[in-house]
């Protein structure tokens, strides 16, 4: 008989015990709150450090392009618009007399068309062709290219060409000036 009671008292404390181990029943749905920081990386320029035109005459014209332009936008903005400019020096040989500079205003710039584009919003180059040229100036910038609209993230990269108009009374010698762009 005391067999018997001990076997129902270990039946009762096991029952006792499934009843408060059972699995909880789980909620139908959580949420987690998730953040994250989309940053902007700046308006940036990159040109070409130098480049060689050529040689000719005094009172020819002598053309080229000076290489690769390129504007990378990664301000991320709701308003993605800038618009890049360009100025010159005057182009010096020697001592810099007249007869040894050739004034920026001499040499005319042309952008051509964009290549290269990415991003929303409209590329506009400042001057589309040859004969859209305009003389740059050692004070007044010249716009190059722009870009209009648009959101977040654009590039655009262009090979601008120079024209210089050598003037007669130039003497010989390796004329040096220094192209300046610029994008705000």
């Amino acid at each position: 008989m005391r067999l018997t009671r001990i076997a129902v008292g270990a039946v009762a404390a096991c029952a006792s015990l499934a009843l408060f181990a059972s699995p909880a029943v789980a909620a139908p749905t959580d949420t987690t709150v998730v953040t994250l920081n989309v940053v902007g990386a700046g308006l940036d320029i990159e040109a070409p450090e130098a480049a060689f035109l050529g040689s000719a005459l005094p009172g020819t014209t002598l053309a080229g392009s000076i290489g690769t332009v390129r504007v990378t936008d990664r301000r991320g903005s709701a308003d993605a618009s800038w618009t890049a400019s360009v100025t010159s020096t005057h182009f010096e040989t020697g001592g810099g007399t007249p007869t040894e500079r050739i004034l920026a205003s001499d040499i005319d710039y042309w952008s051509g068309q964009g290549a290269e584009q990415q991003g929303t919003g409209t590329f506009i180059p400042g001057q589309p062709t040859a004969n859209d040229a305009q003389p740059l100036d050692t004070v007044t910038p010249l716009v190059a290219f722009r870009h209009v609209g648009g959101t977040g993230v654009n590039s655009v990269a262009w090979s601008p060409n120079l024209r210089v108009n050598i003037p007669a009374s130039a003497v010989v010698g390796t004329y040096t000036g220094t192209v300046t762009h610029s994008v705000a």
